[in-house]
């Protein structure tokens, strides 16, 4: 009975830490950028972007379909980067466990 003790407190540490890390990747931002840095999008580590900045440049009138383009692409390269942060800090926290529902 013990080890079902031990493996109980160890499954609610590993919550508590999980828990503590889902709130921290929610303060934690990465940035995509499309354009040579013209678009930029910022994006927390749970996968909400933050902010898009287009610079005037990008701005065509005439090719409103490029600039569409770039805003997909940086958005996209965010949430890249946020997946991948999110997932290389959860497979610290789980010992490289793949465990069903985290993401």
């Amino acid at each position: 009975m013990r080890g079902m003790n031990d493996m109980l407190r160890q499954a609610q540490m590993l919550q508590k830490k999980m828990t503590k890390l889902q709130d921290e990747l929610a303060e934690r931002e990465v940035t995509g950028t499309a354009g040579g840095g013209m678009i930029t999008v910022v994006c927390t580590g749970k996968q909400e972007i933050r902010s898009i900045a287009i610079d005037k440049n990008a701005v065509d009138p005439e090719d409103v379909e490029m600039l569409q383009d770039l805003v997909l692409a940086a958005t996209n390269d965010a949430l890249r980067k946020s997946k991948e942060m999110a997932e290389n800090e959860m497979g610290a926290l789980t010992g490289g466990m793949n465990i069903p529902g985290l993401f």
